[in-house]
């Protein structure tokens, strides 16, 4: 496959994190690894300065935090970006291809979509909670989304969950393309499996949050240690429940759950590798399920609430690993199952370390490869950027 001149456009500072960043990190790599030409389109920090292109990164515009109560997330995306700045980069770098992940958050990908003479490719990775300010978000988004849609020459998306948005707007097929892993850096790591002289532990690594689900965690939790002694529970991550997380525990009398607070990602792949059991029982706002991902590729056994984008995941025999936390009798025995059986959990493991190989970063970058290169087949001559007045 020859190569390409791709520009990868994050509407977020790459420089904050978050899970949009980093898989546009990681792509970055993996697509850099097999050859191609590959730049960051990122909105420029402040702290930053003017720098242009730093480490594969171009900077563009200038970003401001926004607070979505609906995603419970403050992300910082750009604000404004000066169009004689844009056509610059655009005529330097001369992109075969311009991959715009979260083309619907403003305001830098519309700017370049309507400059671009490049194939503009779109992946979307978030689906709109089902609340009432996100409704309100959507009927602002939407009519800005659907006049980015007339720039775009391809459409993906994570999962079937992350699709259903971009389906409501347009007939265009969405090409479902799911997030990849680097099964070659989990390779190296080997799950220790707790001693006998030990308790058995849940593991619960996530934001403190509602939609995450940790109070129907713990709820399932107390039923547990009914029945069970030699069980412990760590809950890994910040946020604006953990004081009520914490009256809880005290509420309810529960025996050895502890909180740990923020986690590096070493500590993350430390505690993966400890713990015999993943819990991440949220119920709504999940596009996809990559930490689930993340706790198989280091041999744990998982159990996920039931919301559509961790349904996209866990198929097969991974739909032992489905639960309604809000079913709490249900939720303590799946806890219990999946904990205690060590034939269910053998097959299990089995099945996990073969399935999530379909989600290695080569399978992944190599679909989007084939989307790319069809895509330059299908309009051989680019297609002229229409005349944006509003750009």
């Amino acid at each position: 496959m020859s190569a390409m001149k791709i520009g990868l456009v994050c509407p977020y500072i790459m420089a904050r994190g978050g899970g949009v960043q980093e898989i546009v990190r990681d792509y970055y790599r993996e697509l850099v690894a097999l050859g191609h030409d590959v730049r960051i389109i990122t909105p420029r920090p402040q702290e930053d300065g003017d720098h242009y292109d730093k480490d594969g990164i171009i900077f563009l515009g200038n970003g401001t935090d926004f607070s979505f109560a609906a995603f419970q997330t403050t992300p910082t995306f750009s604000v404004s970006v000066d169009p004689a700045e844009i056509d610059a980069m655009l005529v330097k770098e001369k992109f075969d291809i311009l991959h715009f992940h979260e083309p619907w958050v403003p305001i830098l990908s519309r700017q370049i979509l309507s400059r671009s003479k490049a194939i503009n490719i779109a992946t979307f990775h978030a689906n709109l909670p089902d609340s009432v300010m996100s409704r309100t978000i959507a009927k602002v988004v939407t009519p800005y989304t659907k006049s980015v849609l007339k720039y775009l020459h391809a459409l993906t998306a994570v999962s079937e969950a992350a699709a259903q948005y971009i389906n409501s707007l347009t007939d265009e097929p969405v090409t479902i393309i799911p997030n990849g892993i680097n099964l070659k850096h989990f390779k190296t790591l080997k799950h220790v499996a707790t001693s006998k002289d030990k308790p058995k532990t849940i593991l619960y690594l996530g934001r403190l949050e509602q939609r995450k689900g940790p109070k129907y965690l713990l709820k399932a939790y107390a039923e547990l240690v009914k029945n069970q002694q030699d069980v412990e529970l760590i809950i890994a991550g910040k946020g604006t429940e953990r004081e009520r997380l914490e009256a809880m525990v005290k509420e309810l009398e529960l025996p050895n759950v502890k909180f740990l607070g923020y986690v590096s990602d070493e500590e993350k792949l430390e505690l993966f590798q400890s713990a015999d059991l993943y819990c991440s029982p949220a119920t709504h706002g999940e596009s996809f399920g990559l930490v689930l991902l993340e706790a198989m590729a280091c041999g744990l056994v998982t159990i996920a609430g039931d919301n559509p984008g961790y349904l996209a995941v866990m198929k097969e025999t991974g739909a032992l690993s489905i639960v309604n936390p809000r079913e709490t009798d249900e939720f303590a025995r799946r806890l219990a199952m999946l904990l205690n059986e060590e034939a269910l959990r053998a097959d299990w493991k089995k099945w996990a370390k073969e399935y999530i190989k379909q989600f290695d970063y080569p399978a992944i970058i190599k679909r989007y490869e084939l989307l790319y290169q069809q895509a330059l087949k299908n309009h051989p001559h680019r297609i002229k950027p229409f005349d944006d007045d509003e750009a």
